[in-house]
C-alpha cells in the first residue's frame, strides 16, 4: 500500500534498491560498435552542482481520495534529483562528469553514491555528512491522469558553500568544458559559478521555477532551459515569445534561451552576434506563428524547423537580433505513456552533450527530444527518470549524432 511507502526504514531500501538493479536494464538490448559511432567530443569533461536523492516511485490506477488505503500498481527505488539524473544522462552520452552535492551518510546516501558511480559520475567532491539524512522524494504516478505528484524531503543538514574547499572548488572546474547547475544549492552554486566565470568556463543553467539566488545564478548563464511557465512567471511579459525575447535582453551573457513545452516539444531563442543594422525587422509572435505553419504533422521522430537570422521584435519588449527555432517532440501513443518523472534532465543532458560536440541548433534540438523520449525506458513509457536513459551506442540514437 502506499501508506507503507511513506516509512523508508534503511533496510528496507537496500533491499529495493538490490531488486530494482536486479532487472536486466533496457539498453542491453542491439548495440552499436564504438567504430561506427562519431567520434566523442574533444571537450568532454562537465561539471554539476545541483540535487541527488532516492525516488520512491508509486504506480497507482488512480490518485487516492483523502484517508483512502490503496495497493500500488508498480514500485521502483532509485536514483533522482535534477543534477543527478542530468549527469547521469551526460555520462551514459559518453562525457566525463563530476558532481558537486551533499548526502548523509545513511542508506540513502550511501544508494546514491554507488549508483551515480556506477553510471561513471565522479562524486569525489560530494559532501558527506554524518549525521542528518540524505534528500528523498516519494512521487505518485497516477495512472488514470498520467501525472505525478512529488513529496520531497531534503537534505539535512544543508550544503553551505565553507563545506566546498578552494582546493577542491579548483579541483572540479580543472579541465572543465561546462558547467551546470539545477538551480538548487544555490550559495554554493553560486560560488562555482563566479569561478568559473572568471575561468571562462560556459554555463548553462536550468530555470525550472523561480527559486532563491537564482536571479544571480543566471546573471553568469551562457545558456538557460526552462519550464513551460517559467519564462512569463520570471519577466512578467505578456507572452511567452516576447518573454524568450526579455530574458535575453535582460541577460547579456545568454547565447540562448530554451522553453521546453513536453508533447509540444520547446522553442529556441537564439542571440546572433552577426545581425546587421540594415536587417528586417520582425514581429516575434509572427515569425513564431509562421514557423508552427511549416511542422510536418505526419513525421513521428523529432524535428527542427529554424528561421533566417533577423532583427526580432515584441511590442514594449525591444529587439534582439536573432534566431528562432521550434523542436518537435516524438509523439508518444497516451497509451504506452506511464511516467515523464525526468524527461526534461535527460533533455538538458543531451542539450549539454550537444553543445559540448559543437552541434548546431538544427542538430540539438532533435537529438536532445529523441534522448528525453527514451527516458524511462523507451521514452516515458515505464517508471523512473533514469531507468531508460539511453547510452550512446543504443542504436536509436544513431541518425541523431
Amino acid at each position: 500500500m502506499v501508506s507503507c511507502l511513506l516509512s523508508p526504514f534503511p533496510h528496507v531500501i537496500s533491499q529495493l534498491n538490490l531488486v530494482s538493479r536486479s532487472s536486466p536494464p533496457f539498453f542491453t538490448r542491439a548495440q552499436m560498435s564504438s567504430e561506427s559511432l562519431p567520434p566523442l567530443p574533444e571537450h568532454r569533461i562537465v561539471l554539476g552542482c545541483g540535487s541527488v536523492g532516492v525516488d520512491f516511485l508509486a504506480s497507482v490506477a488512480s490518485y487516492p481520495k483523502p484517508d483512502d488505503k490503496i495497493r500500488s500498481t508498480s514500485l521502483k527505488v532509485q536514483g533522482g534529483g535534477n543534477a543527478g539524473n542530468a549527469l547521469t544522462c551526460v555520462g551514459r552520452l559518453g562525457l566525463n562528469t563530476r558532481l558537486i552535492s551533499k548526502v548523509a551518510n545513511d542508506a540513502q546516501g550511501k544508494s546514491i553514491l554507488e549508483e551515480l558511480e556506477s553510471d561513471g559520475v565522479d562524486t569525489s567532491f560530494f559532501i558527506v555528512s554524518e549525521e542528518g539524512n540524505s534528500p528523498f522524494t516519494y512521487i505518485i504516478v497516477d495512472n488514470e491522469t498520467k501525472t505525478r505528484t512529488c513529496i520531497h524531503t531534503p537534505g539535512y543538514p544543508p550544503l553551505i558553500p565553507d563545506e566546498l574547499s578552494q582546493a577542491q572548488l579548483f579541483s572540479a572546474l580543472d579541465g572543465a568544458n561546462m558547467v551546470y547547475f539545477d538551480g538548487r544549492l544555490y550559495e554554493t552554486a553560486l560560488v562555482i559559478a563566479k569561478e568559473a566565470a572568471c575561468k571562462n568556463i560556459p554555463i548553462l543553467v536550468d530555470a525550472e521555477r523561480e527559486r532563491e539566488g537564482l536571479d544571480d545564478l543566471l546573471n553568469f548563464a551562457s545558456y538557460a532551459i526552462c519550464s513551460a511557465r517559467f519564462p512569463q512567471a520570471w519577466t512578467k511579459a505578456p507572452s511567452l515569445p516576447s518573454a524568450l525575447l526579455s530574458m535575453l535582453l535582460r541577460l547579456p551573457n545568454l547565447k540562448f534561451v530554451i522553453v521546453t513545452l513536453g508533447e509540444d516539444g520547446c522553442i529556441m531563442l537564439e542571440r546572433s552576434v552577426n545581425g546587421g543594422s540594415d536587417a528586417e525587422e520582425i514581429d516575434i509572435h509572427g515569425l513564431l506563428e509562421s514557423l508552427k505553419q511549416r511542422k510536418d504533422e505526419s513525421k513521428t521522430m523529432p524535428t527542427c524547423i529554424s528561421s533566417v537570422v533577423t532583427k526580432l521584435s515584441a511590442n514594449g519588449i525591444g529587439t534582439v537580433f536573432g534566431r528562432l527555432f521550434i523542436g518537435t517532440a516524438e509523439k508518444i501513443p497516451p497509451s504506452e505513456l506511464v511516467d515523464t518523472t525526468g524527461a526534461g534532465d535527460a533533455f538538458i543532458g543531451a542539450v549539454v552533450y550537444a553543445l559540448c560536440a559543437g552541434m548546431p541548433p538544427e542538430k540539438m534540438l532533435p537529438f536532445a527530444a529523441q534522448v528525453a523520449s527514451m527516458q524511462a525506458a523507451s521514452g516515458c513509457r515505464a517508471l523512473g527518470a533514469r531507468t531508460g536513459l539511453p547510452h550512446r551506442t543504443d542504436p536509436r540514437l544513431a541518425t541523431f549524432l
